[in-house]
């Protein structure tokens, strides 16, 4: 129990701070360019990387400080893992290429992308299994059907969307669709893949306790 609390601290804490020193970043970055804060903070949740990051941090504090909770129980830990890693994924496979930050932007870009990541799926790995059901892997497809939505919602207010393969002014509605069709279908993959995971670990822990 230590162990796997003492990694999701670190867990919480590494979300957090990478959280913290981006939000820093968009918010000095607008006021040199001459915005506002709220605005700065208005593009800040615009974006998954921050959403995703933000559900694992709660996560894994609710781990720590209230590992009985809601918060903590085995649905949400699945729909955060599933997040982060396809988070992860998404960015290695489609935006990493063309985002080279340098400077602090480049330690924030880590933090969110390849640290948070790693660290929230290790605390997955190490925490109780075998609670999970098949279905339960279909709540992974609520993440990037809510955040279509929002990011929909959110383009037609100011215009502006955080990924090209989410913009309507760019794509039509054939290449949107199948945006959207083959996120859901990437994020179930992998949620049901952790549950794969999660019933074989379950199931290696039942005999090693019935042993």
């Amino acid at each position: 129990m230590p162990l796997r609390r003492g990694l999701a601290f670190v867990t919480a804490i590494a979300a957090w701070a990478a959280l913290a020193l981006q939000l820093a970043l968009l918010i000095t970055q607008a006021v040199n360019d001459g915005g506002s804060i709220l605005a700065a903070v208005w593009r800040f949740f615009g974006f998954f990387t921050i959403i995703m990051n933000l559900m694992a941090a709660v996560v894994a504090t609710a781990l720590v400080l209230d590992p009985g909770g809601r918060f903590a129980g085995v649905r949400s830990r699945l729909v955060t893992a599933a997040a982060i890693v396809f988070g992860g994924l998404v960015y290695s496979v489609l935006l990493r290429a063309i985002w080279q930050p340098t400077g602090w932007q480049a330690v924030a870009d880590h933090a969110l992308h390849d640290v948070t990541p790693v660290l929230f799926f290790l605390t997955w790995l190490v925490w109780d299994h075998g609670g999970l059901k098949w279905r339960d892997a279909l709540w992974a497809a609520v993440p990037p059907l809510a955040y279509c939505g929002y990011a929909f919602a959110r383009g037609a207010a100011d215009g502006w969307y955080a990924y090209w393969f989410l913009n309507p002014e760019a794509l039509n509605l054939t290449q949107l669709t199948a945006s959207i069709v083959l996120l859901t279908a990437a994020f179930l993959i992998i949620a049901v893949t952790l549950v794969s995971i999660d019933r074989l670990l379950g199931g290696r822990r039942g005999v090693a306790r019935a042993a």
